[in-house]
């Protein structure tokens, strides 16, 4: 008999224990409905007390054995702060558990609303049952990634923070200068703190001791985050050298043959987007959240934009690459159907139909990884690895 199973139940085959978490730093709310009761137990548990919960659910079990017939254990929270590692613990531990987007979970409209835990709790619990009975888009449950595919997230995400931060002391250094009167300063520059003994303000004064120890401090943290950049990037492009059939990082490989995605574009895309299975074009685009958002009701009719739902890192990387696919691609057939509609137009029009290329474009690539087919037109290259 299959216990982990997550459709309604059939009577007789086994009793359900439903759990429901509502997590914060500090503490836990578990609500736990058992089998022939309507009514949920509440309780508080310090965050991360992994034993308390523990007793809890065995005590739950308990109970719930109590008829006879085997017990299963159906539990949700809202994916977020906690991450994944409370969902596999619980998968370790006999419970079917589901990660729910808070998004997707409805809540009342009035412009005031209480809010509490236990309003959040007893929410949670309502809509997750609701997804157990089948009732459509009761909640949208999550696809957790796996411990691997989660690791390969961190050289993209590490690499954004390391450009972001050399970019922000680069721009501090030149900022203090500037303002001194100093221009055109090239940090990076070997022996630039040499060089700042024998600068001269706009006045024709040399920089005060107190501005230039700020300097030289600013130009550590600068070559530090410089020095870890250069060496992720060079770890990177060692893995792609060996990279094995199948994996990511071949997946990075092929993307990157494709003129005008680089490396860490085809790198973003693959292990934000293209390590997970789609079924079709439509949860591509809803992972990316580039789908519409119609407003159609009575006699008032317009589109909002786009949902921005899904992945923020990864819709701003695809939108990035449509701007560079427009540069190096303009043979393609993406490219020649953005500047038909587009024309001569700026500024709106083109924000708009950049986000319909960017979405027409990520799904040309999703088919050119899992088929090989090359987007009709696109040039092929050699990838700097």
């Amino acid at each position: 008999m299959e216990l982990d199973r997550t459709d309604a139940p059939v009577a007789g085959e086994y009793a359900t224990v439903y759990a429901a978490f509502e997590l914060s730093k500090a503490k836990w709310k578990l609500g736990i409905v058992l089998p022939g009761s309507e009514k949920m137990s509440r309780y508080t548990i310090v965050g991360g007390d992994l034993t308390a919960l523990t007793n809890r659910l065995a005590e739950a079990r308990a109970k719930a054995a109590r008829g006879g017939g085997p017990v299963r254990m159906l539990s949700c929270y809202e994916a977020g702060y906690d991450g994944h590692w409370l969902h596999r613990w619980l998968t370790n531990h006999g419970v079917v558990n589901r990660e729910i987007d808070p998004s997707s979970i409805e809540v009342n409209r009035r412009a005031r609303q209480a809010k509490t835990d236990r309003i959040d709790l007893d929410r949670l619990m309502r809509a997750f049952l609701a997804h157990l009975r089948g009732e459509p888009r009761a909640c949208s449950v999550l696809r957790v990634p796996t411990p691997e595919q989660e690791d390969c997230r961190r050289r993209n995400r590490e690499r954004q923070r390391l450009v972001k931060e050399r970019g922000s002391h680069l721009t501090r250094i030149k900022a203090m200068l500037h303002a001194q009167g100093v221009r055109d300063a090239m940090p990076l520059k070997p022996g630039f703190l040499a060089e700042l003994d024998t600068l001269r303000t706009g006045d024709g004064r040399p920089l005060c001791p107190r501005l230039k120890q700020e300097i030289v401090r600013e130009h550590q943290r600068l070559c530090l985050a410089d020095k870890q950049l250069r060496e992720l990037e060079a770890t990177s492009r060692a893995e792609l050298r060996a990279a094995a059939p199948g994996s990511n990082e071949a997946k990075i490989v092929t993307l990157a043959r494709l003129k005008g995605l680089g490396v860490p574009s085809s790198q973003k895309l693959v292990n934000e987007v293209f390590y997970r299975d789609f079924d079709n074009r439509r949860q591509l685009g809803s992972y990316f959240g580039l789908t519409g958002t119609p407003y159609d009701s009575g006699a008032s009719r317009r589109e909002q934009g786009i949902s921005k739902a899904g992945n923020a890192c990864a819709r701003a990387t695809a939108i990035e690459t449509g701007w560079l696919w427009l540069i190096h691609q303009p043979g393609s057939e993406l490219s020649r159907w953005f500047w038909a509609r587009v024309g001569d137009h700026k500024g709106r029009v083109r924000r708009i139909m950049i986000v319909a290329l960017a979405r027409k474009l990520m799904v040309a690539l999703w088919r050119y990884l899992e088929t090989g087919v090359v987007p009709t037109g696109a040039v092929l290259g050699s990838p700097a690895v």
